[in-house]
């Protein structure tokens, strides 16, 4: 596929997401947010007028000649019908994350895609922030050694205590692994590469919770997913990881991820954002030491995962949110859960590249000026 920049993108699925989206792409010279739709024609409507997009039908967005790239905003069990109707139209595909509320439609996106060859991407793009790229600047020198292990914490009480809609986050497709897991197991394989095996516990401590947020407060949710999961993680690269997602704990004092090299231990930013802190502790050190960051986009960035697929369309090189990297993270996830239900390891089967780091520096876009 050719591309010219900036990309000229629609997006599908104007919720609340959709106005960062907007509007860090206003801030990118390779990408520019040119029209919308959503199944609520009004909600379509309310974004072209506040942001003097062009409001369309699904189908008329998904034809459009002049879009580059379909941008699909909804939520996760409306991922693959969308994702899957734009690819079939021709048009390259960046998902919010994940790629599909199941590994078989992921895969079968990513198949499409490739029988296309069209570019497909996938959220989170946050490992291309300036936390976690400068961690795998510091990694890749050398700053602790070979790496050891990795122990990631997702601790959250739940959506119910703040979320004006919680209640998809208990149903399949949702839960504290595919909604929140996701930017720590992608963190992870950015840093180490892919996994290939893993096992993992889980349980949804309370079969019903109560909404505590407004407008539905006192509603109840039935619980359909596990709340609580453990995750063991084998790297093709021999470290070994733990990775816990819940939605029961009330605080933890736990971090975000750690990881533990030959000769010293980095401690990761949250992979939710996309900045600092970022600390080191070596053989040599008698306390944290913070690092400096040295790369941008260190604020809320959503929307550099499609630049850097823009730029990579056009450079013929591969993007680093990519669809197989997604997958990857998706079987995981799914992977955990089946070795709760079935009491064993799992063999995973896809694999994906270590995406290349960004070039170091600090700029506007994506990309050294």
């Amino acid at each position: 596929m050719t591309m010219e920049l900036p990309a000229r993108i629609g997006l599908v699925g104007c919720g609340i997401i959709s106005n960062r989206y907007i509007e860090v792409a206003r801030e990118l010279p390779e990408v520019d947010i040119v029209a919308c739709a959503d199944m609520i024609p009004a909600a379509a409507q309310t974004q072209s007028e506040k942001y003097g997009l062009t409001a369309l039908s699904l189908d008329d967005l998904y034809a459009a000649p002049d879009i580059d790239i379909v941008l699909n905003l909804t939520p996760p069990t409306a991922h693959f019908p969308v994702s899957k109707a734009a690819l079939e139209a021709g048009q390259a595909v960046y998902s919010e994350k994940p790629l599909a509320a199941t590994f078989s439609e992921g895969k079968a996106l990513v198949e499409l895609a490739a029988d296309r060859n069209l570019r497909i991407g996938c959220a989170p793009d946050t490992f291309l922030g300036a936390g976690h790229q400068s961690a795998r600047l510091y990694l890749d020198e050398g700053k602790i050694g070979a790496p050891v292990a990795v122990n990631a914490f997702m601790m959250s009480r739940g959506h119910e205590y703040w979320h004006a809609n919680p209640a998809f986050f208990y149903k399949p497709g949702g839960g504290p692994m595919l909604d929140m897991g996701v930017y720590y197991l992608t963190a992870m394989v950015h840093l180490l590469g892919p996994v290939s095996r893993v096992t993992g516990s889980g349980r949804a401590t309370w079969s019903k919770r109560t909404i505590l947020s407004q407008p539905r407060k006192g509603e109840i949710i039935d619980v359909e997913v596990p709340t609580y999961v453990t995750g063991v993680l084998d790297f093709e690269c021999g470290a070994i990881g733990t990775i816990i997602t819940t939605f029961d704990t009330q605080a933890s004092g736990l971090p975000r991820i750690e990881l533990y090299g030959a000769t010293g231990t980095l401690n990761l930013p949250d992979p939710n954002t996309f900045g600092g802190p970022l600390q080191v502790r070596t053989h040599e050190d008698d306390s944290w030491r913070d690092l400096p960051l040295r790369f941008g986009h260190a604020g809320n960035s959503r929307g550099i995962g499609p630049a850097d697929m823009a730029v990579s369309t056009v450079e013929g090189e591969p993007h680093r949110a990519s669809g197989e990297l997604a997958l990857h993270v998706l079987e995981i996830m799914e992977a955990i859960h089946v070795a709760s239900e079935t009491g064993q390891h799992v063999e995973l089967t896809t694999s994906c590249e270590r995406p290349l780091p960004l070039p170091e520096g600090v700029y506007s876009g994506v990309r050294p000026t």
